[in-house]
C-alpha cells in the first residue's frame, strides 16, 4: 500500500452480497482485459490502453465517477464506440454488473478503475479528458457529513485540471440537499460555467444522457431529478 492509498480515507461499501461464481469468473476472467493500469499517464499511454481493441485511437477521453452497475456508462459506450471510456468504482459488485455489461453488450471501449477514483485521478495528465459524468452520487445529507461529497473543491480543482478547455462536468442528484450543494461548489469555481439558460435546462434529462432502470425508479417514486452540465473555461 503506498503512502496515498494510507492518506486516503474512503467512505461507503466495497463489498455487497456474496458473488456468484458467474460473478467471479468475471472478476478473474474478465476484468485483467479491461483493468486500468495504475499511473502515472501521459495522453499517449492512456490512448494506448484502448488501442489493443480499437482500429484507431478513441477520439475523446470520458469518465464516469462512480458507475454503480454500469448502466449509464455502458450505455455511453455503446452510443460512442470511436471515444474511450474510463469507469471508476470501488464497490465490487458494481464492477462485476459492469463487466455483465461488457460481455453481454461486446463492448470494448471501456477500461475499468475498480477503487477510489481520487487514486486514479492524481495519475491523470492535464487535459486529457472531454467529459467527466457523476451521476447520482450519494448524498451524505448531513451537515457534518458534507466533507464526504464527492465533488468538493479539491475534486473539482482536479478535474478542471483533467479536464480539457471546452469538456464537459456532467452531474445528477435526485436528493435536495445534494442537488443544492454540488450546484452552488460547482458554480463557485472558476474553472467551470453552467450551460443552462432556462429552468428546463436542468430539470429535464438531456437527450444524450441515457436513461436507467435507477431512473426510472425515482420517477416512479415521485423523485425530482436534477441535470447539471458545466464546461470547463
Amino acid at each position: 500500500m503506498n503512502n496515498e492509498t494510507q492518506t486516503l480515507r474512503f467512505y461507503g461499501r466495497r463489498k455487497g452480497r456474496p458473488l456468484s461464481q458467474a460473478m467471479q469468473r468475471r472478476l478473474g476472467e474478465i476484468l485483467p482485459r479491461f483493468e486500468m493500469t495504475a499511473g502515472p499517464h501521459t495522453q499517449a499511454s492512456l490512448t494506448e490502453l484502448f488501442s489493443a481493441d480499437s482500429a484507431a485511437p478513441p477520439t475523446d477521453l470520458c469518465l464516469e465517477i462512480g458507475f454503480g452497475g454500469g448502466e449509464h456508462l455502458s450505455a455511453l459506450a455503446k452510443a460512442s464506440p470511436q471515444m474511450g471510456f474510463i469507469g471508476a468504482e470501488p464497490f465490487v459488485n458494481g464492477v462485476v454488473s459492469l463487466l455483465r455489461h461488457i460481455e453481454e453488450q461486446q463492448l470494448e471501449n471501456i477500461r475499468i478503475w475498480p477503487d477510489d477514483v481520487r487514486l486514479m485521478l492524481n495519475g491523470l495528465p492535464s487535459g486529457c479528458l472531454s467529459f467527466v459524468y457523476v451521476m447520482f452520487p450519494d448524498p451524505w445529507p448531513k451537515r457534518r457529513h458534507a466533507g464526504r461529497r464527492i465533488l468538493n473543491p479539491e475534486m473539482l480543482d482536479k478535474l478542471a485540471d483533467c479536464l480539457k478547455p471546452g469538456g464537459r462536468l456532467r452531474f445528477a442528484s435526485d436528493h435536495p440537499v445534494a442537488k443544492s450543494w454540488l450546484l452552488a461548489e460547482a458554480v463557485r469555481h472558476p474553472a467551470f460555467s453552467w450551460t443552462a439558460q432556462t429552468a428546463q435546462d436542468w430539470r429535464e434529462r438531456p437527450a444524450d444522457w441515457p436513461q436507467t432502470r435507477y431512473m426510472s425508479k425515482g420517477v416512479r417514486e415521485g423523485r425530482a431529478s436534477s441535470w447539471f452540465d458545466f464546461i470547463r473555461n
